[in-house]
């Protein structure tokens, strides 16, 4: 899990419903960007304020924080740890919306750019992985919590 409290409050009781210990991988952690701590909804927040603006200049990188191709790599590197310690087992990673969002697309060769309002990462949702030996050979997607 990542290391920030909400991930490991999700972990919690996955881990205890299998008499595991939760592991943290710091690779797991949300993205670092300027706007950390600052709602960003749209219609309210720090996007409404023009000093801001300047962070948004160039979507694909993003400008406003950690690369795409840095948060595709991070999670793959974890993804796949944690696919070799659980080896003939399953494994579950907890994550963030961003973080998970970008993997998903690096591994479905999809643009790793993308808008916020259409990712395929809500709360309490779960992406699955699926491996034969070291090749990923397919995924998932399902939301446990009605909307």
């Amino acid at each position: 899990a990542s290391p920030l409290e909400r991930a490991q409050e999700t972990a919690a009781p996955i881990a205890a419903r299998h008499g595991l210990h939760i592991n943290v991988d710091d690779e797991l952690i949300e993205s670092t960007n300027v706007f950390q701590g600052q709602r960003v909804s749209p219609g309210d927040g720090a996007l409404r304020d023009p000093r801001n603006w300047w962070h948004l200049r160039n979507p694909r990188r993003p400008s406003w924080g950690e690369p795409y191709a840095e948060i595709a790599a991070r999670m793959k590197r974890a993804v796949l740890r944690a696919r070799e310690a659980a080896d003939g087992h399953e494994a579950v990673c907890v994550s963030h919306q961003l973080p998970v969002e970008t993997l998903r697309r690096a591994m479905t060769d999809r643009p790793l750019h993308h808008f916020p309002t259409k990712r395929m990462c809500n709360l309490a949702s779960v992406t699955s992985f699926y491996f034969h030996d070291e090749a990923c050979v397919g995924w998932g997607y399902s939301e446990l919590a009605g909307q």
